[in-house]
């Protein structure tokens, strides 16, 4: 369509109303005192921030000390003035200062370098002394919001920044912009003693938020999956973002949750599982199940069934829960009625 000048008006002064003041500095800070300062918690991760993922990377680790060394250019580090503590908050770059301070106390080795293949296999103190003072001279450039920035400036940023394509699951970045009460109740969910026995979640996923991820689209689920049209993503964004917005009804939610998981713990003979010995749980199967007998549940909460074993190795339910059918609502509502159906005898 052809833009007019009245659609230009109207277009700058929404760039004007929407435009909050951001009250920041930029610094430089050498490595050394990014170390020392990450080390005395003068430098603090917040929790919303992601576990040391690059730790499981030594790859990665290394590529970041290499480009450190020869001087290319490193993307800004963003902190967040506590103005209760005087503390900086890392807003962004908690993985490039775990990689520095990891790599001064000689946790690892450098490997999987293409221009300095030479140093694969060494540590910081491995280095000649003269190129470890020069490394820990080093300044990385950062951009520091004031106390004055509002905590909606701060939110904005963090999204911002790890907007695709950069490498945050949902669950992680969920957990930066809704950290709060809802956010706790799933981690202390994600907790449950039961719930880590049905349904056992490998390290490398149980960091990057998979049980989270689990427990938020069950009570998504749960609470309106007819309601579900296309994009899980944007389902669960939207029930997370109405809970930590609205609030929950944290007794009754928990109340639902044990329900369920002792119910999966008496009657389903490898919880959440295949068989025995499975080592992974599709999404799609355990939404099934768990969502299939909360809803059976709510119809008859003296629920009885011995019959599980029939269908729950049937061609039929493995077609079920096929894990390309994730965005398909006719798969997701097909699939946890037929749990619960089946649960109620139907």
């Amino acid at each position: 369509m052809a833009i007019t000048v009245e659609d230009q008006n109207r277009a700058e002064q929404q760039i004007i109303e929407e435009k909050e003041p951001v009250a920041f500095d930029t610094r430089e800070y050498p490595v050394e005192v990014l170390i020392d300062k990450y080390q005395k918690n003068e430098f603090f991760i917040p929790k919303y921030q992601r576990e040391f993922v690059w730790g499981e990377d030594k790859e990665k680790m290394s590529k970041f000390i290499e480009s450190i060394i020869l001087d290319l250019p490193i993307p800004y580090l963003f902190f967040a003035d506590d103005k209760d503590t005087g503390r900086l908050e890392i807003v962004d770059g908690s993985q490039r200062i775990r990689t520095l301070n990891a790599f001064k106390n000689g946790e690892f080795e450098l490997e999987g370098l293409e221009k300095l293949d030479l140093l694969n296999g060494f540590k910081f103190s491995d280095l000649p002394e003269s190129r470890q003072r020069r490394f820990l001279r080093k300044t990385l450039r950062s951009i520091e919001l004031t106390e004055k920035a509002s905590s909606d400036v701060r939110r904005d940023l963090f999204e911002r920044i790890n907007t695709k394509p950069y490498d945050l699951l949902p669950m992680e970045l969920r957990k930066g912009l809704y950290d709060g009460d809802f956010y706790n109740f799933i981690e202390e969910c994600s907790n449950n003693e039961l719930f880590a026995v049905l349904c056992p979640i490998s390290e490398k996923r149980k960091v990057r938020g998979e049980a989270q991820e689990l427990i938020l689209r069950y009570f998504a689920y749960a609470d309106n999956y007819q309601a579900f049209v296309h994009s899980v993503e944007d389902f669960i964004d939207n029930y997370m973002k109405s809970k930590h917005e609205n609030g929950f009804d944290r007794e009754n939610m928990l109340q639902q949750f044990g329900g369920m998981l002792n119910f999966v713990n008496q009657n389903f003979p490898y919880g959440f599982k295949k068989s025995e010995n499975s080592s992974s749980i599709a999404r799609t199967r355990f939404e099934a199940i768990a969502i299939g007998v909360t809803l059976a549940l709510r119809e008859r909460d003296n629920l009885v069934t011995d019959n599980i074993n029939e269908w729950l190795n049937s061609p039929e339910f493995k077609e079920q829960t096929t894990s390309g059918s994730a965005n398909n609502k006719a798969k997701v509502v097909g699939r946890i009625e037929f749990v619960k159906n089946k649960l109620l005898g139907l």
